[in-house]
């Protein structure tokens, strides 16, 4: 424990940002291609097609702040 280096949280790397994209996108596409299944009535609709709009809203506010600088 004492030969550990002490890291502060801004030094951490945040992940794949482009990795986070793809994945996202694809969640986006198949919550879609849900509104397609054998399902009875609109409310499920209106849950898949507002999470899929929440995910594109996310991802493009992330890649807005980081082009700006906003974000590593």
């Amino acid at each position: 424990m004492a030969d550990e280096p002490v890291i502060a949280p801004d030094q951490l790397k945040p992940g794949h940002p482009k990795a986070f994209k793809i994945a996202g996108v694809l969640t986006m596409i198949s919550l879609v291609l849900m509104v397609l299944g054998n399902h009875h009535g609109n409310v499920e609709n209106i849950y898949l097609i507002g999470t899929a709009a929440l995910i594109g809203v996310l991802i493009a506010a992330d890649t807005v702040m980081r082009r700006n600088g906003l974000k590593k």
